[in-house]
């Protein structure tokens, strides 16, 4: 009987080693998927606009500096090109372009698509605004909008759509995260008149 209780007290020994190692590879998921999507993104407001400089459309360098030089910038970040959400949104600031430069603003958009892959969607939806390029994602990994996201129980890293305003100053003046398309553009606009 001695034996028994013994070898039952040290079954359960056992599981402790096998839990250790399942406990750490979840807690450093955890913890990347946490980095990813805490982001920078809403700790930017009332702060300096991380510095860049992309290619545009046609290949030509555009930084933020000469971008604010003319104005304040309403900067997006969108997912893809050629995209229904994605094309919603372009064209919703597309048609609301007099309504911006009214109130001094200028909008850029960024996305990890090619200047080329731009080219077609500008040419395709006769945008009038220029779209950056960022293949290598380090200006979204900047801005804190490349983040973990989920799809049809699948788990990968993208661009959460997000808008920011940014001032001649250079700083970050609002932010609108995980950006629903309709009616986007009249929230900007609206804080864009606060703003003035």
């Amino acid at each position: 009987m001695p034996k028994k209780i013994a070898s039952s007290t040290a079954k359960p020994a056992k599981p402790k080693p096998v839990a250790k190692p399942s406990a750490k590879a979840p807690s450093t998921m955890a913890q990347k998927a946490t980095s990813a999507a805490t982001g920078a993104d809403a700790k930017l407001v009332g702060k300096k606009a991380p510095a860049f400089t992309l290619p545009d459309q046609d290949g030509k360098p555009v930084s933020l500096a000469s971008l604010i030089a003319r104005g304040p910038v309403v900067l997006y970040f969108y997912p893809k090109d050629m995209t229904p959400g994605c094309t919603i949104e372009a064209c919703s600031f597309r048609d609301n372009s007099s309504n911006l430069r009214a109130l001094g603003a200028q909008v850029v958009g960024v996305s990890a698509d090619s200047p080329t892959s731009h080219v077609k969607f500008i040419a395709k939806q006769s945008l009038n605004f220029p779209l950056l390029s960022d293949p290598a994602n380090t200006v979204t990994k900047a801005y804190g909008v490349y983040k973990m996201k989920s799809l049809y129980g699948r788990q990968f890293m993208g661009i959460e759509r997000t808008t920011f305003i940014i001032g001649r100053d250079g700083v970050v003046k609002q932010i609108f995260p995980k950006v629903k398309v309709n009616g986007h553009t009249e929230e900007v606009l609206a804080a864009l008149k606060q703003s003035n």
